[in-house]
């Protein structure tokens, strides 16, 4: 594809021409992955619409005032902290890439904090980042095709990091599709793996542990050298494919674990089938993510409901 060769003091007129050559800057610039790209394309996209509802003409005219006003705008909208804190992540690579070019002189981003999480509520994905973070690995490769397995498997049954790193080869059983895993406190449960996470495992274990375990090796997930894969490593394979997927730079196994309950709780399962799915010794525990459910409810409701948002004077 052709540069669009934008000239130094770029107009908010040009947006459109903007953001190709930003997305091609990130494809063959940073050699970033097509999915990645969009992400961050689309993740720039509304501080477009911002500034010419605002009437911003030049980016000159830009400071962190009208920066923090993008994103008090973008929580009027309905966004969520977590995806308002990507979109600023975004918008640092977007001037990163606009200074680069001489676009512009001054990047005033750096001066802006992302909006902080209230309470204690664990951060989520949807099922469109979820379904992004599962499909960034390739399954061209022995690496590819562990990676996805250690993804299905920690999304399809909720696990926590510990809890993926001593998983042994004889705990999942790929018949009853049924999962033993040892807990918090050396407590042992068992949870449930769906088809797609059985098709990954069985993948995973035919064609690229048999070739590098040994005989005496127990443990499922194993690192080149046919050794057990260690916690540390696993948490950079999920930042690393959260990095490609588009995910906020904090996403982690646990981001996983929690995006697991709450998907349940709004399909509808029992709170007390999600407890016994994680783990958790008290429903109290589990609770927390009634609130998740509730919140992600309530938006669903103001931005589909036909009066949800009719001002009326009573």
């Amino acid at each position: 594809m052709t540069p669009v060769n934008l000239v130094a003091g770029a107009s908010v007129h040009e947006w459109d021409e903007l953001v190709i050559e930003f997305g091609e800057y990130l494809a063959y610039g940073r050699q970033l992955a097509p999915l990645t790209v969009r992400n961050y394309t689309t993740d720039v996209a509304p501080f477009g619409d911002f500034l010419a509802k605002r009437g911003v003409e030049s980016f000159e005219d830009i400071d962190r005032l009208v920066i923090r006003g993008y994103l008090a705008w973008l929580l009027e909208l309905g966004y969520v902290k977590a995806s308002v804190s990507r979109k600023l992540s975004s918008l640092r690579s977007f001037y990163a890439f606009m200074k680069e070019r001489g676009l512009v002189e001054r990047d005033e981003t750096d001066l802006v904090s992302a909006p902080k999480s209230g309470g204690k509520l664990p951060p989520i994905a949807n099922e469109g980042g979820i379904q992004a973070l599962l499909e960034a690995p390739s399954m061209t490769t022995d690496t590819g095709i562990r990676d996805r397995a250690i993804l299905e498997l920690a999304y399809a049954c909720g696990l926590r990091l510990s809890e993926i790193a001593t998983l042994d080869v004889n705990d999942a059983d790929l018949e009853t599709r049924l999962v033993s895993v040892t807990g918090k406190g050396s407590k042992n449960r068992h949870t449930i793996m769906g088809a797609p996470a059985v098709v990954a495992v069985k993948r995973y274990l035919d064609s690229v542990r048999s070739r590098v375990a040994s005989l005496s090796q127990p443990a499922m997930f194993l690192n080149r050298g046919g050794t057990r894969l260690s916690g540390r490593s696993i948490q950079k394979i999920v930042k690393k494919y959260a990095l490609i997927a588009g995910l906020d730079l904090d996403f982690s196994t646990h981001t996983i674990r929690h995006s697991f309950a709450t998907h349940l709780l709004d399909g509808g399962a029992d709170l007390r089938v999600v407890q016994e799915l994680l783990g958790h010794s008290s429903p109290q525990t589990t609770q927390i993510y009634t609130h998740i459910s509730t919140a992600s409810a309530r938006k669903a409701y103001l931005s589909a409901h036909p009066r949800a948002r009719k001002r009326v004077d009573l």
